[in-house]
């Protein structure tokens, strides 16, 4: 971009060089998307995109746009991954990481435990010979000619290109998942997701005989039958007030059988998590999925004042297909 254009020049030429790095897409739309496509709807678990930087920006918004239109996703730090937030993914999951050169440390660290959880790798990258890219089940090529910023240093085209590639992927899924308007509206009645997030979270809890419970005290065998038996992938632990004392999630337990093959003997204190996030029964479904994402964490206690139990919320509850069901209805 020279130096001596106006204003408007520059802003037309910027405009002109991340079209173009758009149009160049079209060409690469062939095979390897169609099998993400596939990939994506034959998962049983979620869409997890990771990336840092501008690329983690532009994941974030990519999963915000599929959660809208039937197809649950979620957000992964890769910093934070490094540090015990892989335990959110399950094999379950196709995992999209975004990165440019292909080459982000953050991004690189990861994938060797993505692979051995047996996750399903898909890399939005421009760089086909990058470790990212040769580490990835699959390729979707999102580089460009050149960025928009004058120093070629800040991602602009770049970012631009990666985000049409989502799009294109979320519009391909809802056709394939035939999501029509009232699907739609069910997101987002009004106009908006956040009304339909607006409903209290004591109308949409789990609760009662349903919420998974065991006391302190109970073994990791009678821990993992009520996990398996209420289904929602964690146990809450409290004491004879129901009092919340910590949660037993699908993390916890894969690290417990990290350090020690046997843990069916153990006591659940020595494997949950202690200090758990948690949110009051009058707190909207908007704040739980807000408080979730932000810790990345896929359960949530819902407590009283006093810490003591009165239900359980499930991210892929608050923001999956299915309309809520409400309690008492």
């Amino acid at each position: 971009m020279k130096k001596g254009l106006s204003v408007i020049k520059q802003a037309r030429e910027v405009l002109e060089i991340e079209a173009q790095g758009i149009l160049n897409l079209i060409e690469r739309i062939g095979t390897e998307f169609e099998q993400a496509v596939e990939m994506i709807l034959g998962s049983k678990g979620r869409v997890i995109f990771t990336g840092m930087g501008k690329s983690g920006i532009v994941g974030r918004k990519i999963a915000a746009t599929l959660n809208s239109t039937g197809t649950p996703s979620l957000f992964l730090h890769p910093a934070d991954a490094i540090h015990g937030d892989l335990g959110m993914v399950t094999a379950d999951d196709v995992v999209i990481a975004i990165s440019n050169s292909g080459y982000t440390k953050e991004v690189t660290t990861i994938i060797p435990t993505l692979k051995g959880l047996g996750v399903k790798l898909i890399a939005f990258t421009g760089d086909p010979e990058s470790p990212v890219a040769r580490e990835s089940d699959l390729l979707i090529n999102v580089g460009v000619d050149r960025e928009a910023c004058p120093l070629g240093l800040a991602p602009t085209t770049s970012t631009t290109a990666a985000l049409a590639m989502g799009d294109a992927l979320a519009v391909v899924l809802i056709n394939r998942r035939r999501f029509n308007s009232k699907d739609f509206k069910r997101f987002h009645p009004g106009g908006s997701l956040g009304d339909r997030l607006s409903v209290k979270i004591k109308e949409v809890m789990v609760t009662g005989e349903e919420i998974p419970l065991v006391c302190i005290g109970q073994t990791m065998e009678e821990t993992l039958s009520e996990i398996d038996r209420k289904d929602l992938g964690a146990s809450l632990v409290v004491d004879d007030g129901l009092v919340l004392q910590g949660v037993v999630t699908d993390g916890d337990i894969r690290r417990s059988l990290l350090q020690r093959r046997d843990i069916m003997g153990l006591q659940v204190e020595e494997v949950m998590s202690i200090s758990p996030k948690t949110l009051d029964e009058e707190k909207t479904a908007a704040d739980a999925v807000a408080l979730m994402e932000y810790h990345g964490i896929t359960v949530l206690p819902i407590v009283d004042k006093a810490k003591r139990v009165k239900g359980i919320v499930h991210l892929h509850g608050l923001l999956g297909g299915k309309e809520f069901r409400l309690n008492g209805s």
